[in-house]
């Protein structure tokens, strides 16, 4: 399919209309034109980046048995809300599952390439987390262990190769050397469902972990005003929050705080959305527990007091940053696209310039929803239709 072509639209960092030309999939040149009346209010972005997908629309990227062809309809899916790249998440499970979850999603890799377009990693939260109460949230606490490299090592040989990014807890038994092994092979380390203190953050961020995973969340209801994990990853400079702005994770004073701290270029948005997205409201099981997904698509865990993920795109995080921050649409969008770039290393998208990959999102925004009307991957038309 030709990767070639042009779109015009108001750029949504600077406000000025733009013809975007594109060839060979890669963004060959970006100049402004004059305002004509079919461009008002219709603005062009680059794809957005979510690091943190534990599946869609009925397809649970943790389950081995997803068929390849079931991963690329939740990969449209995902294309049609404005994501072009995302990792896959798998979280906390049996030893022998995981080896086959991941061996699972580098086959759809290897089969599939849109589905190699838009994935450029797995990302891996538990099983080395914190097995205190509600600091490991609706992961199955029988299945939380200690890191061990040898153990993490048959995963990545699974995912030939592809985990891009683990969240570990920085106060479990040997963290500190498995985070300083990952650091030395290139994998993203990131901080998070944890209880450690200031000097075992401290350390690892020293060692090399630069993530927090959806921080505000991962942990328990009642914590110490003064010693939590919050303060001194919010403290450390060399840590980038992700957090999750659904509306039901984060209250928006949170958001506001996190973001005054961090500033907009430290700071990057995850949905960490579930299989549950767009599914109707009920009574579901989800890991081994009954859960409740509600009309307003909060998914609670009533017998751990805990959401268990989120049920909003992307996108709807992007226009509750503006409205709780006050930030400008292209600072909120940057938090879910240039700096997700930067955080996690992927160099070729992320922003409208010459030589970026041809990642394009065409869209309107009103009352702080975004509307998505085209989508461009690697230089080819994936619109299916407007998402409101």
């Amino acid at each position: 399919m030709e990767r070639s072509g042009e779109v015009s639209a108001i750029h949504y960092e600077t406000g000025k209309p733009v013809r975007i030309k594109f060839r060979g999939g890669l963004i060959a040149s970006v100049n402004e034109i004059p305002m004509s009346e079919e461009l008002n209010d219709v603005f062009v972005a680059p794809g957005l980046i979510d690091n943190q997908i534990n599946g869609y629309r009925g397809v649970d990227f943790s389950d081995p048995a997803a068929a390849t062809g079931k991963i690329r309809m939740a990969v449209d899916a995902i294309r049609a809300d404005g994501v072009t790249t995302f990792f896959p998440t798998v979280i906390t499970g049996p030893h022998d599952k995981l080896v086959k979850v991941f061996r699972n999603l580098a086959r759809a890799l290897q089969e599939d390439e849109e589905v190699r377009t838009s994935v450029a990693g797995f990302h891996l939260e538990g099983p080395y987390i914190s097995p205190e109460t509600g600091y490991y949230g609706c992961h199955p606490f029988e299945f939380i262990r200690k890191p061990s490299w040898d153990e993490f090592m048959q995963y990545q040989d699974a995912a030939a190769g592809n985990i891009r990014q683990v969240t570990v807890c920085p106060g479990a038994e040997g963290a500190m050397d498995f985070i300083g092994r990952c650091v030395r092979q290139n994998i993203i380390v990131s901080i998070g469902h944890t209880n450690a203190s200031a000097d075992q953050i401290m350390e690892a961020a020293d060692r090399g972990a630069r993530l927090s995973t959806h921080l505000g969340n991962g942990c328990a209801n009642l914590i110490d005003r003064h010693r939590n994990p919050i303060w001194p990853q919010l403290a450390c400079d060399l840590l980038t929050p992700s957090i999750i702005a659904d509306g039901h994770h984060l209250l928006p004073e949170e958001v506001r705080v996190f973001c005054k701290v961090k500033g907009p270029r430290n700071i990057i948005l995850v949905s960490d959305v579930t299989h549950f997205i767009g599914m109707d409201p009920g009574n579901y099981v989800f890991l081994g527990s009954d859960i409740v997904l509600s009309a307003d698509g909060l998914i609670k865990n009533p017998v751990l007091n805990c959401l268990a993920g989120a049920s909003f795109p992307l996108r709807n995080g992007v226009g509750n940053v503006m409205k709780f921050t006050g930030y400008s649409m292209g600072e909120a969008i940057d938090l879910a696209t240039r700096n997700v770039s930067a955080a996690c290393r992927i160099t070729d998208r992320g922003s409208l310039e010459p030589g970026k990959r041809a990642d394009l999102i065409i869209f309107q925004m009103e009352d702080y929803r975004m509307s998505i009307k085209k989508v461009i991957v690697n230089g080819k038309d994936n619109s299916s239709g407007s998402k409101n």
